[in-house]
């Protein structure tokens, strides 16, 4: 309990300052006046004044923010007016608020670089080897088990798994005469392929196929320096898309959005990273951050997407919006997260009852 507790503070309070980092810094080269930078929610428990800036951490761990000079109310403003946020150019105003989800996706790039060039990481396997071999699967009643290599199906070599999976897929559920090496030893099996509904990534159908319940083997890559920055980047862009998708898919309905979950589910999946090791609970800290990249860049009213489709109205009017206008959308936008984040403890509290 005590080691998840420390693993959910720990990469909640990591990932937030990764994104008020983003916002922080960009206001500060662009001169715009920075008030608190604060790590949570609510009534401030702990602050120190660093320059004109004063830093806290708040009673309510679950966010935080940068509070700039004129975004709350005018103090200070008629002091130094040309320091409040609202008094610089819209490029400025869209490049601080889009430079929180930005650090997001840059930390979880730097971590997988980081990752791949050190420890590498494990990648599917083009060799025909058996992977995980699902319980009362054909394969399993045949006696096959984790890391037998296939040799050949009905007299015919097998060099690779994709022409093991075309093999049995085509199969139309024939037995098949499967000759497969194990400790050096050679063996003869027959399995039957059953037809079975496959799924995607996103738990969608995938139409039906002949299959026997093996997965995929993996094996460890290394890579040098630089092909492990260019790998970290497409592995970031490639999760980036699948959460995008997996929320798109969740909006249209495509999937279930109990799959969600909220501050319950984080720790729990927190406290099993950091038990399996550094490597799994850093690679979750990249997923994560990637997912709160993402999210931020909804079009949400309060979230850094809410404030930039307001700034892409504003470039097509080409005034400012009026300020009603700005409290609507706001006060919309805190009832949508609010909603949400009754459903995701919803979730979270739903799973806890079952099991």
């Amino acid at each position: 309990m005590a080691l998840t507790l420390l693993a959910f503070v720990v990469a909640l309070g990591a990932l937030v300052v990764v994104h008020e980092l983003g916002h922080f810094g960009v206001a500060k080269r662009v001169g715009v006046k920075v008030l608190r930078f604060s790590v949570g929610w609510g009534p401030i428990v702990a602050r120190r004044m660093w320059g004109e800036t004063e830093y806290a951490i708040s009673a309510v761990p679950l966010g935080g923010y940068v509070k700039m000079l004129g975004e709350d109310d005018d103090t200070g403003v008629a002091d130094d007016p040309t320091r409040s946020f609202e008094a610089q150019p819209l490029r400025r105003r869209m490049a601080i608020v889009l430079a929180g989800p930005v650090m997001n996706l840059l930390f979880a790039f730097v971590v997988y670089a980081l990752l791949l060039g050190t420890v590498g990481m494990d990648a599917p396997s083009t060799e025909p080897l058996v992977g995980e071999v699902t319980p009362a699967s054909p394969a399993s009643r045949a006696g096959l088990v984790t890391g037998d290599r296939v040799l050949a199906i009905d007299g015919t070599a097998i060099a690779t798994w994709d022409q093991l999976a075309a093999t049995v897929r085509g199969s139309e559920g024939k037995p098949l005469a499967v000759r497969l090496q194990r400790a050096g030893a050679e063996r003869t099996v027959e399995v039957v392929p059953q037809l079975k509904e496959t799924k995607t990534l996103f738990g969608e159908s995938g139409g039906n196929a002949y299959l026997i319940g093996v997965g995929i083997a993996t094996e460890r890559k290394h890579f040098g320096p630089l092909e492990a920055v260019w790998r970290g980047a497409e592995q970031t862009l490639s999760v980036s898309y699948v959460v995008l998708k997996g929320f798109g898919l969740m909006l249209t309905g495509r999937v279930s959005a109990r799959e969600l979950g909220g501050p319950i589910a984080i720790a729990k999946t927190a406290g099993e990273q950091a038990r399996a090791g550094l490597e799994q609970y850093l690679t979750m800290l990249a997923f994560l951050s990637i997912n709160l990249g993402v999210l931020n860049l909804l079009p949400i009213p309060l979230l850094d997407g809410g404030q930039l489709a307001l700034f892409g109205v504003e470039a097509v009017l080409r005034r400012p919006l009026r300020p009603r206008v700005r409290e609507a959308a706001q006060n919309v936008g805190l009832l949508v997260l609010v909603v949400l984040m009754v459903f995701v403890l919803f979730n979270d509290l739903s799973r806890l009852v079952q099991g």
